[in-house]
């Protein structure tokens, strides 16, 4: 059921957050990239198939990449069953913040506790990346859901790119740090079982220390709603998510992208899981390289957010992100056919420049397509969405990688297709129309 609200009921009209506000949002972005970039895509990655899982991996070539994507994969298929109904909980009880700093805490500890899996330690090393990918993962729901609260329609987009440039320069700061520890180690003759442990910590710390502020100035401006009469908070998450499901289909241009971006998310998701493993397995980058190369693209990436941003508010999302894919593609066929170390730094740079915009917009556009008074609850179907990436594009990559045995270029070609199809459906999605659809949308509460 649907009904048409007056502007003056809509979210638009509410003042959005102050500065503090949007800064305390824009911090947890730069708290949390310091895991992915540590743990999912440079150093534990590698460490993961080239020392924990390194014995069963040589007996047949392939098996620590594949393990390592079903790890990534089973966390984010956790997280796509639980992160809907996560929102919906969260928009009847208006605890989105709350449930945030629980998901910070199970992440910051996951990852600090992933140092002590040593060699071999394959079960007890892929469990900890599991639990920590599911509360990193269901922290970036919760916190996405904050968005449309304190940012205007007009100015959604920039303020999402300020979020993702502050946080491409969190990973950097989390990178440079460990990579002085991992110089100095081995410079005293210590190996990667010393100093990556050490490096999991320091992410774990920074996480913690640089998230502080958003628990401390980020208000939570949702009001609890009323639950329907003999039913539990779970059980009437579950039937909103139902609700949800039934009635996003009725608004097609949100349901379109939502589709469209599961697509060239494979692709993303893959890139992020499997980049520091490709360059250390085809191109025999070392830690030091790897890290490198990362904070390369990771400084990349925030220019291509911070900009992107700007563009996005200027010429619209979809053809904005139309560029940011098309650049996506060209750097993954660069990457195919690279002879030398050349191709993959230039071919890092596009992928930087393109991650940070395709990231950034995909947040903005859901963002602006989506109906007012169910923020966290359709934030956690983009989640649904970008977790069902997560795990079609890795897995993908780890089978194909694994059944040619460790090919790993070949692999590469199914994280092109992804970028490839979700191009083609990108330019079926109309912008202004699927706007209007959401500004005119109120879905209710069963009972309400």
């Amino acid at each position: 059921m649907t009904e048409v609200i007056d502007k003056q009921s809509r979210p638009e009209s509410v003042n959005p957050g102050s500065r503090r506000e949007v800064l305390a949002w824009a911090l947890y972005d730069f708290a949390n990239s310091g895991y992915t970039t540590v743990v999912l895509t440079t150093i534990y990655s590698a460490y993961f198939v080239g020392v924990v899982a390194a014995e069963i991996d040589q007996a047949a070539p392939g098996t620590g990449t594949l393990l390592w994507t079903l790890a990534v994969g089973i966390a984010n298929f956790c997280v796509l069953l639980s992160g809907p109904v996560v929102g919906a909980i969260a928009d009847f009880r208006a605890t989105k913040k709350k449930f945030l700093l629980v998901t910070t805490i199970a992440c910051v500890l996951s990852t600090a506790l992933l140092g002590l899996a040593s060699t071999g330690a394959i079960v007890f090393a892929m469990t900890l990346v599991i639990v920590s990918a599911i509360a990193f993962a269901s922290g970036e729901n919760l916190i996405a859901a904050f968005l449309p609260e304190i940012a205007h329609p007009d100015n959604m987009g920039r303020v999402s790119g300020y979020g993702w440039s502050l946080g491409y320069f969190g990973g950097l700061l989390t990178l440079g740090i460990c990579l002085a520890y991992i110089s100095w180690s081995e410079g005293q003759g210590l190996g990667a079982t010393h100093y990556v442990p050490v490096t999991l910590l320091i992410t774990a710390v920074i996480f913690a220390l640089t998230a502080a502020p958003t628990f401390l100035w980020l208000r939570e401006r949702a009001v609890p709603k009323a639950i329907p009469t003999g039913l539990t908070y779970l059980r009437a998450g579950f039937a909103e998510v139902a609700t949800t499901l039934v009635h996003a289909a009725k608004l097609p241009d949100l349901f379109r992208f939502l589709v469209c971006l599961t697509l060239f998310q494979s692709g993303v998701a893959t890139i992020i899981v499997v980049a520091a493993i490709y360059a250390q397995e085809v191109f025999d980058f070392d830690s030091q390289q790897l890290i490198i190369l990362i904070m390369v693209v990771n400084f990349t990436a925030a220019a291509g957010a911070f900009v992107f941003g700007f563009a996005q508010d200027h010429f619209g999302s979809v053809p904005s992100l139309t560029g940011a894919l098309l650049i996506w593609i060209v750097a993954i066929l660069l990457t195919l056919v690279a002879s030398e170390e050349r191709d993959v730094w230039i071919a890092g740079n596009l992928i930087g420049l393109a991650m940070g915009a395709t990231q950034a917009g995909g947040r903005a556009l859901i963002g602006r397509l989506t109906p007012e008074a169910r923020n966290a609850e359709f934030f956690g179907l983009w989640g649904l969405a970008a977790r069902a990436a997560a795990i079609l594009g890795p897995v993908s990559y780890g089978v194909t990688n694994r059944l040619t045995d460790g090919n790993y270029r070949v692999a590469l070609f199914t994280t092109l297709a992804f970028f490839v199809a979700g191009l083609v459906l990108l330019l079926t999605v109309n912008e202004e129309r699927g706007r209007l659809a959401g500004r005119t949308y109120r879905q209710t509460i069963p009972g309400e």
